[in-house]
């Protein structure tokens, strides 16, 4: 329903208005019959809504304003990094060397397109203390994918077909044993230690010569750095199993630590996070992944390399895992990573980093007396509450989401990571001012404070809205996936 309990407008069409035109075909017609089975072909024309085009153009820059976005609003959502795109790596995407190629080209006519490809993977390499860089990946639990693939290659081309699982600590991200279960591996779960990091002593009861790897990001999800991170890695070495970055939270160490330093032995990056890649809507994204030298053997092919006529395309790799991607990678993504890396340098994205880190304990701090802080050192780039104490209230996590759309704000992630009663997990990333981080930190001042005072104002949450609180189980139950006129 509407806010001011109308029922909603969305039957707009009306018959012989028409928002196209076509140009009459220029190719000769063909008989469906003759290419098409004929249950698939139509006996009827299908209805579709018809409108004019200001009809339409109107229509969806409605909705595109009820849209919420980076470039909209603040977006605080942990573990995902929805940071500021800058507009520049807009620009340079669309160069017509860029844009207007096709990966079909014959690899002669496109030495620029792959001369910055290979110059991304360098600095990747870099920047994560790998060896090598595939960049073939379209997004992170695809490159979670990637690697486990990998490893598991290796492990069988050395004889161990015994190692099949893969350690999970409780706090992952969800898609880290999804992944591995979809790699064949099963999963073994982690405890976390009452300081939030990993149960060392939990961890050494569950290795073995079943070991495959461990799946672990470093800062972890309650947003610490994982102290114990080089004794963590000779423990799985030490059984020969590899361990697994999952780089969802590289912005918090960029420039300052690198994953291969750590004793990691391969990585997966979130472009469309870190290198700020847009990443709304489901994509695009783009997962490269890195891996140490012995691993290299196995990399997705077709595999970038710089010979002395230039740069091609290798397949020349007997122990690949294969290509895991048509072409070679989301291409435009790859551009405004390049773009990025290439305008911030070094010592900027050493800034990007600190930046990061200072907007989530300011904020962590600020936050503190009001609600519910589990681990209270500081913290990296992102922090988790905990609203148990807004519950005895009768008011929970999802109440505080919804209440959070009244004042303009996407919420935070919510209920994650598992762990944590009530969770609320927020990362403010290095790109948002001190005023807008004091706004977003009154409102959720305020949203405590009614809690206490008023609590039926966050039930009932959101009021401003173009639509009151949705029924989301029943909405993902029975979706309206097509239109259908009335």
């Amino acid at each position: 329903m509407h806010k001011d309990n109308q029922p909603l407008v969305f039957e707009l069409s009306k018959e012989g208005r028409t928002g196209y035109s076509l140009t009459e075909l220029d190719v000769p017609e063909v008989d469906l019959s003759e290419i098409l089975p004929s249950s698939l072909i139509r006996e009827e024309a299908a209805e579709l809504p018809e409108l004019s085009e200001l009809d339409i153009m109107r229509h969806y820059t409605a909705l595109s304003n009820r849209n919420h976005g980076v470039d909209s609003g603040f977006y605080p959502l942990g573990s995902c990094t929805m940071k500021y795109n800058p507009k520049i790596n807009e620009a340079v995407a669309r160069f017509s060397g860029f844009a207007n190629i096709h990966p079909l080209q014959d690899e002669s006519t496109v030495q620029g397109a792959m001369e910055l490809m290979y110059d991304l993977q360098e600095h990747l390499v870099e920047i994560t203390g790998m060896d090598e860089v595939t960049l073939q990946p379209a997004a992170g639990a695809h490159g979670e994918w990637t690697a486990l693939m990998m490893i598991r290659a290796f492990h069988e081309a050395n004889g161990d077909v015994q190692r099949t699982k893969v350690l999970v600590p409780d706090s992952a991200h969800g898609t880290n044993p999804a992944s591995a279960a979809v790699a064949g591996f099963d999963t073994v779960t982690v405890k976390t230690a009452e300081n939030g990091l990993v149960d060392l002593e939990d961890l050494k009861t569950k290795v073995g010569d079943d070991t495959a790897a461990l799946m672990l990001t470093n800062p972890n999800t309650l947003g610490l750095f994982e102290e114990d991170i080089l004794e963590i890695a000779d423990i799985i070495h030490s059984v020969g199993g590899k361990v697994y970055y999952d780089g969802a939270n590289l912005n918090a160490v960029m420039s300052k630590a690198r994953p291969g330093d750590m004793g990691f032995d391969c990585v997966h990056l979130n472009l469309h996070k870190t290198f700020t890649g847009p990443h709304g809507g489901g994509g695009p994204g783009s997962g490269p992944v890195g891996v140490k030298a012995d691993l290299i053997p196995f990399l997705p092919t077709p595999v970038l390399v710089k010979t002395d006529e230039g740069f091609a395309f290798d397949y020349n790799r007997p122990q690949t895992i294969g290509r895991v991607k048509p072409y070679y990678g989301n291409f435009g993504i790859n551009v405004r990573a390049y773009t990025y890396i290439r305008t911030m340098g070094p010592d900027g994205l050493k800034a990007v980093t600190e930046q990061a880190v200072v907007n989530a304990n300011y904020m962590m701090r600020r936050l503190e007396p009001y609600f519910e802080l589990p681990y209270k050192q500081h913290c990296k780039h992102e922090f988790v509450l905990s609203a148990s104490r807004q519950k005895k209230l009768g008011v929970r996590t999802l109440d505080i989401a919804k209440r959070l759309l009244d004042f303009g704000y996407h919420p935070p992630t919510t209920y994650f990571p598992l762990n944590v009663e009530e969770a609320l997990m927020i990362e403010p990333t290095e790109t948002e001012s001190k005023e807008t981080l004091d706004e977003f930190c009154d409102a959720m001042i305020q949203i405590a404070k009614e809690t206490e005072e008023n609590p039926e104002i966050v039930q009932e949450a959101p009021h401003t809205t173009v639509i009151n609180r949705l029924d989301e189980t029943r909405a993902a139950r029975n979706p309206v996936l097509r239109y259908q006129k009335a």
